[in-house]
């Protein structure tokens, strides 16, 4: 029995190391669709999907356990006869998918049972990984498709047979080999590589120099740094835990350090880290999938949300300044300030791979998961020609880069996995139209309360599941509805990804405040409120840009100038009220005044600027005024 398990558990032991090496290259090979340079013949992506898909399912089985936070001492054998059946169910489809393709409508026994096989690898890996909340409703949504026709009204169809629906959503084009795990295996994977060799060559270290030496020198000027961190390696990494384990480690002890609460710390870099899944050039992973949905380059996303991102961390910054200011915060103590020249000098070559991912993106409109590596071929280059980093960066590393990459991707994947299957189960069913139309009833044909039916929609989903399957959920169901009553469809879709993306931050289940918490040794639930304080202008700008497509830089240049001056002053405002400080501390009165004119300001219509100028330039003009008295009163006394 011994000797069995010892043998078993070098056999899984080899296994899995051989995975960990086999999913990088696959993915690189899914990218560059290597074959068709060789054999001149076309593979379909479906072939790579379900190669990636297997070897990480088959790695979950090897190396997670099956009950949450048991030892694992060794593999036992189910785990093992799993890991083998991924491989085989994902195998299947990638020696086959030709075939499969042009007789999808035959029902025979070996389909019905690698679908159902593959059905069960997709819930029991997303239960292990994710735990049971998206497990349950993905169970929900097979139970709706079986048994719809006893529901009664729009929520009844005729049903699924379970022979037909397992092998629909096991070799489904539109299902788990479908658009999101695409964009997992190869855009998301890409730009995981990108981040991993950023970091590993000292990117983070380059990013946190920048922002210390610009910022460094202002009050609450540890918190600012730590902002601009975030904010200039979020844009690259697609991550929001990822930024936070990343750069919070470094900037959560300095912002302690410099007098900040602990709670406070987390915080900001729990809504600094959230803002790299909304700011560009690189957004979540669902960013990547939304131009699928609605037929448009990766580019037009990215520019529509470039305002709304600056937004938000203006909101951000604005509230730290009046913060510092406040509680009376001094600058960085002058030796943790570093020169920008010689921040500069020592990591300018950084620049190199970044400048490569904007002009790839947004002036030739190369592929994203393409612009990533040449942007990584990029780094590679100028780092051969720095002797620092050439003695550094030996072959050891580049494994060590693929091995974490693929570790990084079992979420991704199972994630996007069970994302596949949602889109199939509603796509066959019909639920998204029946949804929409449901939601556009009941909200009147009123936008404005269809919104905010759609927010707190997506906040609760996504509570219990991840930002992408969250996102393709309301992309199908609740978009639709906005889009019925005049919303472009991409304002639409940026506004339930962006609710989605808010999950990270709101309690109780908020993954971003929870790595800060941790680094910061704060209570949860008290960072999390915080950290819902500092974000409030991310909640507030979606609703707006419905109302103002000019914050998306949607219109005529005109609406667009005006429509971003109101959308600065309107988050200013916001954040002077949530603070509750302009020169010094207000009263409720002046700052819900300030609230009130900044939500005015992105109402539709000229004449709700002229409300909030009226209402907003008394208050700032008295603590102005009364500054000013205060000041020559203190010089006559001295």
């Amino acid at each position: 029995m011994i000797r069995s398990q010892m043998l078993s558990n070098k056999i899984s032991g080899r296994l899995s190391w051989i995975i960990t090496l086999l999913v990088p290259v696959v993915g690189l090979v899914a990218i560059l669709d290597l074959p068709f340079y060789f054999t001149r013949t076309s593979t379909f992506i479906q072939q790579y999907l379900a190669l990636f898909w297997g070897l990480i399912s088959a790695l979950i089985f090897l190396i997670i356990p099956a009950k949450k936070g048991a030892p694992r001492e060794g593999t036992p054998f189910y785990d093992v006869i799993l890991s083998v059946a991924s491989i085989c169910v994902g195998l299947y489809v990638t020696l086959y998918y030709p075939k499969i393709l042009f007789t999808l409508g035959i029902i025979n026994m070996p389909r019905i049972v690698l679908g159902i096989l593959a059905v069960l690898i997709v819930l029991e890996t997303t239960r292990r990984l994710e735990g049971w909340p998206l497990t349950i409703i993905i169970l929900v949504f097979i139970a709706y498709a079986l048994f719809s026709n006893y529901l009664p009204g729009i929520l009844q169809t005729r049903g699924v047979p379970w022979r037909r629906l397992v092998i629909q959503l096991y070799l489904g084009a539109d299902s788990l080999f479908g658009t999101p795990l695409k964009m997992g295996v190869t855009v998301v994977f890409a730009f995981v590589l990108f981040g991993a060799f950023l970091t590993s060559t000292g990117g983070s270290e380059f990013f946190v120099g920048i922002a210390n030496s610009l910022f460094g020198r202002r009050r609450g000027g540890a918190a600012k740094a730590a902002v601009v961190a975030s904010m200039l390696l979020g844009g690259f990494s697609a991550s929001a835990v990822g930024n936070v384990a990343t750069i919070g480690v470094v900037t959560i002890p300095m912002m302690k350090k410099a007098g900040y609460p602990a709670k406070f710390a987390a915080a900001v870099e729990a809504v600094s880290g959230t803002g790299d899944l909304i700011i560009p050039p690189i957004m979540g992973t669902a960013a990547f999938i939304m131009p699928e949905f609605l037929g448009v380059p990766y580019a037009t996303v990215a520019i529509a949300a470039l305002v709304p991102g600056i937004l938000y961390y203006l909101g951000d910054f604005m509230q730290i300044d009046l913060r510092a200011a406040k509680i009376g915060l001094k600058p960085l103590p002058p030796e943790e300030i570093p020169a920008l020249k010689q921040v500069l000098r020592k990591g300018w070559y950084f620049l190199v791979p970044i400048g490569l991912l904007i002009y790839t993106i947004f002036i030739i409109f190369m592929r994203p998961d393409l612009s990533a590596l040449v942007s990584i071929a990029g780094l590679l280059i100028v780092v051969a020609f720095s002797r620092e980093k050439r003695q550094t960066f030996k072959i050891s590393n580049l494994l060590r880069i693929l091995q974490g990459s693929c570790r990084f991707m079992l979420e991704m994947t199972v994630v996007c996995a069970a994302a596949g299957l949602i889109v199939g189960l509603v796509t066959y069913t019909g639920l998204g139209q029946s949804l929409a139309f449901f939601l556009t009833q009941l909200s009147g044909g009123n936008l404005l309360i269809l919104a905010i039916l759609t927010a707190i929609a997506s906040t609760i989903l996504g509570m219990g599941m991840p930002v992408t399957p969250c996102y393709i959920l309301l992309a199908t169901t609740a978009a639709p509805a906005m889009v019925q009553l005049g919303v472009s469809p991409l304002l639409a879709h940026l506004f339930v990804y962006y609710f989605g993306t808010f999950s990270f931050l709101t309690p109780p289940v908020c993954l971003a405040v929870y790595a800060a918490a941790a680094i910061a040794e704060a209570p949860v639930f008290s960072t999390g409120y915080q950290a819902m304080k500092l974000a409030v202008a991310g909640y507030l700008v979606p609703f707006f840009f419905l109302f103002k497509p000019g914050l998306a830089l949607l219109g005529s240049p005109l609406h667009i100038a005006f429509s971003v001056l109101e959308g600065i002053s309107a988050t200013i405002l916001i954040a002077m009220a949530v603070e509750g400080y302009f020169i010094r501390s207000m009263n409720l009165l002046e700052r819900t005044g300030l609230l009130i004119a900044a939500i005015s300001l992105f109402a539709p219509g000229w004449q709700t600027d002229i409300v909030a100028i009226l209402i907003a330039i008394p208050i700032l003009y008295i603590h102005w005024k009364r500054f000013r008295q205060m000041n020559s009163q203190t010089h006559m006394v001295s």
